[in-house]
């Protein structure tokens, strides 16, 4: 379960050979939550409302890499770094 990105303590992953729909897992804190790579939206789990906004813009603004990353990621291939919202 590579990690893709992480900002603001939040820790983004996507596992290899997960399930569809593309997704990711966020982590923050003792919390957990799945998001849907297309839109952006909250599959399970539960963030705080501010965490959840900040991964659903980062998704926006990465999306063609995060599609990407799953693909690499279904398919048990090396995934890359995804630049987290803060950082330059």
């Amino acid at each position: 379960m590579p990690i893709i990105s992480t900002f603001f303590g939040i820790i983004i992953r996507i596992y290899f050979s997960d399930h569809n729909p593309p997704h990711l897992h966020a982590e923050y804190q003792d919390r957990e939550a799945l998001f849907d790579i297309t839109t952006g939206e909250i599959i399970a789990g539960q963030l705080p409302r501010t965490q959840r906004a900040q991964i659903a813009w980062w998704i926006r603004a990465n999306q063609a890499a995060l599609a990407d990353n799953w693909y690499r990621a279904y398919n048990d291939q090396p995934t890359f770094r995804i630049r987290g919202l803060d950082q330059p």
